[in-house]
């Protein structure tokens, strides 16, 4: 029977091998839609944004077709933008306090919040908005994700009894629950 570090040991090899085929797609992706990145940056190939601008949706158009649902419930969904940006705040403050004291790593925005897909000829200035914001949120939530679970990680790192749906990349390093004597073993934090 495996153990536990065995599987995680095999699931590391997994991510490894999932992130070489992820780039080799990456790059052949890049090649069949003509563009490349420049110090970080989306570079099309000549010609293409103008290509990708015929497809375009009018705004006009765009809005006289959208779905009334979707027209009432937009306010709503930018709404959030204000608690987005203080979680944003609030997270990055914390950490640029806090981390330097536990001796963590600070966790970058740019590794986690993409924000690229309003740099594509064919959305328009609505869908652009859109995946902006979404690009931002998603992002956002990875973010925060990271910070916490490296906070867990160095107060609390000990598995719960039930195991949640999707638990962050650090979880399985974590201590058996009840685990009393790996828990007064452990190192002290003070």
């Amino acid at each position: 029977m495996k153990t536990m570090e065995d599987l995680i040991a095999r699931l590391r090899e997994a991510e490894a091998e999932l992130e070489a085929a992820a780039l080799v797609q990456i790059n052949e992706t890049r090649a069949r839609f003509h563009y490349h990145l420049e110090q970080g940056r989306v570079r099309f190939e000549s010609g293409i944004r103008r290509m990708q601008a015929q497809y375009r949706s009018g705004l006009l158009r765009y809005l006289f077709t959208a779905r009334m649902g979707h027209l009432l419930t937009a306010p709503l969904i930018y709404s959030l933008i204000v608690p987005l940006l203080l979680l944003d705040l609030m997270a990055t403050l914390y950490q640029h306090i806090c981390f330097p004291v536990y001796g963590i790593k600070r966790v970058r925005h740019r590794d986690h919040i993409m924000i690229d897909r309003h740099l594509l000829g064919y959305l328009n200035l609505i869908e652009k908005f859109n995946c902006l914001y979404c690009g931002y949120a998603n992002g956002l939530a990875e973010y925060i994700r990271e910070i916490a679970a490296l906070t867990e990680q160095y107060w609390c790192p000990i598995k719960h009894a039930h195991r949640s749906e999707d638990p962050h990349r650090l979880m399985p390093l974590f201590l058996d629950y009840g685990d009393t004597e790996a828990w007064v073993k452990r190192p002290p934090k003070h």
